[in-house]
């Protein structure tokens, strides 16, 4: 009988540390979930950098096409630039098109990013298209709306931006913010009508350089009832803010002031501080970095999956989009007109694919 009462007892206890263990409190506990909707890649050089028949490689060294490698890491929408009427004819209305219907065959969304220029427009320089240098008011106001509706109904994106990095305005002089702001506010809405009048399923981008002056820029909107459905930011810490913390409460407080939902559509981080080219690189100092991410292959990973932490954090927050992931030195090590990039690429010097790009998993 004590032998039987001590078995009897042992079971007890077993019972009750097993109902412990199980117990919710003392389980462990599940990851949290970094889980974006939109993993875009902004790919605009590509169809120059395949000319060049440069070898991309898989995280398994396998050659593959740039588009194959994204999409097998879980990248699911492409951005692209469109320039008006561009010298080279690179990023122009023929070279997207073409590419645009190659993206959606291999199930990508398309993201559209309207410069309304020939060439880069940027907080620094919104030069308008030559053909409309010479256009009254009138008749640009109408080239806005038709020249965007006409991309809009050909393209037919799942997201397009009306103009670049458009902190000051667009199409200067005319629609400079400091200076013009009523007939910038009129272009404006004219573009956003031209995309309405073309598609009701395509989502309209504003889109801002930086952090800080952010709300001010779309409170502006605001006050004027400009129609769009997403705020989109470009962020990099070699121009804006290297406080992630700040960068988390700003987007926080834009959807919370303008009802939006939020988007980085431009940021990237370098894995190194070297070069591969003899082209000067637009970050290469080590005060260019956010403390405690190096420029290596991790810190550039880790700097990638803490954006994507935070856009996941962020309510309505949409996701994010690395600008030229593939933009190597394609021209060769000699080249003084190759890539100032390379060190921010997802694929390394030997073009192969980077542990960042783990920051477009489906997860």
């Amino acid at each position: 009988m004590k032998y039987d009462k001590w078995v009897w007892l042992f079971l007890v206890a077993i019972t009750v540390f097993t109902g412990c263990d199980n117990s919710p409190e003392n389980k462990p506990k599940e990851p949290e979930s970094t889980f974006i909707e939109i993993r875009a890649a902004d790919v605009s050089f590509l169809p120059e950098i395949r000319e060049a028949n440069v070898p991309f490689k898989n995280k398994s060294g396998e050659v593959q096409d740039v588009l194959t490698i994204l999409k097998a890491a879980g990248c699911n929408t492409i951005r692209l630039r469109l320039w008006h009427t561009p010298e080279s004819g690179r990023s122009g209305l023929e070279e997207v098109s073409e590419f645009a219907s190659e993206i959606k065959t291999k199930g990508f969304k398309l993201w559209v990013t309207l410069h309304y220029s020939d060439t880069w427009a940027d907080p620094g320089s919104q030069t308008k298209p030559a053909l409309w240098n010479s256009l009254s008011l009138g008749n640009l106001t109408d080239s806005v709306y038709n020249y965007t509706k006409k991309v809009t109904t050909l393209l037919a994106p799942d997201f397009i931006q009306v103009g670049n990095e458009i902190n000051d305005g667009f199409l200067w002089p005319e629609g400079k913010i400091s200076t013009n702001q009523a007939t910038y506010i009129t272009l404006l809405q004219e573009g956003v009508r031209g995309v309405r009048d073309a598609s009701a399923n395509t989502k309209i981008m504003l889109h801002f350089a930086g952090i800080n002056g952010a709300d001010w820029f779309y409170s502006l909107a605001k006050t004027h009832a400009v129609d769009y459905d997403i705020i989109a930011l470009s962020y990099y810490p070699r121009w804006h803010e290297k406080s992630l913390s700040v960068v988390k409460n700003t987007l926080t407080q834009l959807v919370n002031n303008h009802n939006k939902d939020i988007i980085l559509a431009e940021t990237g981080y370098p894995f190194t501080l070297d070069w591969n080219d003899w082209t000067n690189n637009l970050v290469g100092l080590s005060d260019h970095l956010v403390s405690d991410y190096p420029a290596t292959e991790k810190g550039q990973r880790d700097f990638m999956m803490q954006l994507r932490k935070i856009m996941a954090e962020t309510n309505r927050g949409l996701g994010l989009a690395y600008w030229a992931p593939e933009w190597v030195a394609y021209k060769g090590e000699q080249a003084t007109d190759g890539s100032s990039w390379e060190n921010m690429a997802l694929f390394d010097f030997e073009f192969k694919a980077l542990d960042a790009i783990e920051v477009f998993e489906d997860e």
